[in-house]
C-alpha cells in the first residue's frame, strides 16, 4: 500500500462527477521508460462500485428513451473533440505505456474509427418487418437496449480498446461502466472528460478502478448484464467463466500467436519490412502482432536479411523519432519475456539477434528489449507455444503451404494470420482453409476497420459476438419480435366517428 498524498490520485467518475476514491488501497502508475511513479489509483471500494452501478442503472431508465439520432449526435460531437484533442491523448497515452508518439496515436485514431461508427447507430439498430405473416397479421423485431453494460480493458491499448465499448454500448442505448487497466488509467479518464464536454448526460458513463478484487464484484454484480473484457488467456477465461455463471452476456477477447505464411514467390523486400514492423512494434504488446514466421520452401533464405533488418531496429522513449517502439509495460513483463528468450536458447533455437541486454541512452531505469529474432524453431518450444508478448519473432520452415496451414490450425489461437504471396489461387486456399479469424492478404496485421467487427476465433475468443461492427450493437441489445392483428371491422368512419378530447 502507498501514501496517495505523495502524488496526485486518480480520481473516480461517479454520477457524472470526477471524485476522489475514500479506499485505502493504491496502486502506483509508473512510465515504463523510467520507471518512475507518475500517479495513484485506488483499489475502488465495494460502496463506491455499487455507486456507480446504482447511478449507471438509474441514468439507464431515462438514456433508453432518449432518440436514436440524438444519441447518435452524441457520438459525432465525440468523435470531433477526440480529434481535436488526438496528440494531447497521444502524449498522455505515452506517459503511461512507453509507446512511441507514432504508436500512441494510432491507438486514439482508431478508437475514433469506432466512434464515427458509433455515430451511425440508428441503421444498426433497424429491426425487421415481415407484413401478412398470416390472414392480416403483421410481424416485425425491435431492436432495444438491455441496461447497465461493463467495460473490463488492457494495458496494451488504453484510449482504442475503451473506445471499442462504451461508444457503442451508450449510442444502443445503455449505460456503462468502464475499469481500464490498473496500469494505464489516466488515458481513461481523460477520455470520459472528453466525453462530458461532447454533452454526455450525467451517469451514462461511470469509470471505477483496481485490480482482481473489483473485478469479480463487478462480474458478480446482479445489476450488470454484459461484460466485455480484453486481456491475457487465464484472465480471459476467469471473466467467461465467472460472468456466465452469474448469467450475464460475456465477450471476452485473449491471447494470440499470430502466424505469417511467406511463400517463395513473395516479394521478400516487402516481407522482411512487415515482418519486422508487425512483430516488434508497440514492443510486441499487442494481440496482432506477428511472433511466428512461416517460410515455406527457399523463403528460409531471407533469414540473413531479416537478421539485418532486425538488428538496425532500436528501441526509445516517445519523443525520440528514430525509435521503432518503446519500453514493455513493467519490469515483470520485461523479466517474463527475459525468461522466454533464454528457454529458447536452452531448447535448442537459433538466437540469430538477442535484445536481452538492450539499454537506452539516458534512461538506465527503463523496461528494455531490444529486437530478438529466432531461427530453427520447433512447435515443442516454450517459443512458440507461448505468447511472448514482446519485440520477439520465431521462424519455422516448412516444405508446402498444406503444412503451413495444418501447423496454424494446430496452434490453439485463432487471431489473426496472413500469407505473403504472389498466387491468387494459394491465397485462396489459404483464407478458405485455415481456422482463424482474421486473415490478410499481402497484409501483415489484419484488424479490419469498424463497420466490420474483430473477429478472434478459437482460444483467441470466449463468447459469441465480437467488438465492433454489427456483431457489437447485437452484443449490447436485445431483439423484441412483435407479432399484431388489427380487425377490418374496427375502423371508424364518417359520423361513426367518436373523438375523445382530452
Amino acid at each position: 500500500m502507498n501514501d496517495a498524498n505523495l502524488i496526485s490520485p486518480v480520481p473516480l467518475y461517479i454520477n457524472g462527477e470526477f471524485v476522489n476514491s475514500s479506499s485505502n488501497q493504491w496502486i502506483e502508475v509508473t512510465n515504463p521508460a523510467t520507471n518512475a511513479v507518475i500517479a495513484n489509483v485506488p483499489c475502488t471500494t465495494e460502496s463506491e462500485i455499487e455507486s456507480a452501478i446504482s447511478s449507471a442503472g438509474a441514468t439507464f431508465e431515462q438514456w433508453k428513451e432518449v432518440p436514436v439520432p440524438d444519441r447518435a449526435r452524441l457520438m459525432l460531437s465525440y468523435q470531433q473533440l477526440l480529434k481535436d484533442h488526438h496528440d494531447e491523448l497521444a502524449q498522455l497515452l505515452s506517459s503511461e505505456t512507453g509507446k512511441n508518439f507514432a504508436d500512441a496515436k494510432g491507438d486514439v485514431w482508431r478508437g475514433i474509427e469506432v466512434v464515427e461508427q458509433a455515430a451511425n447507430i440508428a441503421s444498426l439498430m433497424m429491426g425487421e418487418t415481415v407484413e401478412n405473416v398470416a390472414s392480416d397479421i403483421d410481424s416485425y423485431s425491435l431492436i432495444q437496449p438491455l441496461g447497465v453494460c461493463c467495460g473490463i480493458t488492457p494495458f496494451n491499448f488504453p484510449a482504442m480498446i475503451p473506445l471499442w465499448m462504451f461508444p457503442m454500448a451508450i449510442a444502443a442505448g445503455n449505460t456503462f461502466v468502464l475499469k481500464p487497466s490498473e496500469q494505464v488509467p489516466l488515458t481513461a479518464m481523460r477520455l470520459a472528460e472528453l466525453f462530458e464536454q461532447a454533452g454526455a448526460p450525467q451517469g451514462v458513463l461511470q469509470i471505477v478502478h483496481g485490480s482482481k478484487e473489483q473485478v469479480d464484484y463487478l462480474l458478480a454484480h446482479p445489476d450488470i448484464r454484459t461484460i466485455s473484457f480484453v486481456g491475457s488467456v487465464p484472465v480471459a477465461k476467469h471473466i467467461y467463466q465467472t460472468g456466465t455463471q452469474h448469467l450475464k452476456r460475456v465477450q471476452a477477447f485473449a491471447g494470440a500467436k499470430n502466424h505469417m505464411v511467406v511463400m517463395p514467390d513473395a516479394k521478400m523486400e516487402q516481407v522482411v519490412n512487415h515482418l519486422v514492423g508487425s512483430s516488434v512494434g508497440a514492443a510486441g504488446q499487442r494481440c496482432m502482432a506477428i511472433s511466428v514466421a512461416v517460410l515455406v520452401g527457399n523463403a528460409s533464405e531471407i533469414i540473413p536479411e531479416l537478421k539485418a533488418a532486425m538488428q538496425k531496429v532500436k528501441p526509445g522513449v516517445s519523443d525520440d523519432s528514430n525509435a521503432a517502439y518503446g519500453p514493455l509495460i513493467s519490469p515483470a513483463a520485461k523479466q517474463r519475456v527475459l525468461n522466454l528468450i533464454e528457454q529458447g536458447k536452452q531448447q535448442g533455437a537459433t538466437c540469430e539477434v538477442d535484445g536481452s541486454h538492450c539499454q537506452v541512452d539516458g534512461y538506465p531505469d527503463g523496461n528494455w528489449l531490444g529486437p530478438t529474432l529466432f531461427s530453427g524453431v520447433s512447435t515443442d518450444m516454450a517459443i512458440y507455444q507461448q505468447e511472448i508478448f514482446g519485440p520477439v519473432l520465431v521462424c519455422i520452415g516448412v516444405e508446402t503451404l498444406d503444412e503451413a496451414i495444418t501447423l496454424i490450425n494446430n496452434n490453439p489461437y485463432g487471431n489473426g494470420t496472413s500469407i505473403f504471396t504472389a498466387c491468387g489461387a494459394a491465397a485462396r486456399k489459404f483464407q478458405h482453409r485455415i481456422q482463424v479469424g482474421q486473415v490478410g492478404v499481402n497484409v501483415p496485421i489484419p484488424v479490419p476497420l469498424p463497420f466490420f467487427s474483430f473477429t478472434g476465433w478459437r482460444g483467441s475468443f470466449y463468447g459469441d459476438l465480437h467488438a465492433y461492427g454489427k456483431q457489437a450493437v447485437r452484443f449490447y441489445t436485445e431483439t423484441k419480435t412483435v407479432t399484431a392483428r388489427w380487425f377490418d371491422e374496427d375502423i371508424p368512419d364518417g359520423p361513426n366517428m367518436t373523438i375523445h378530447l382530452r
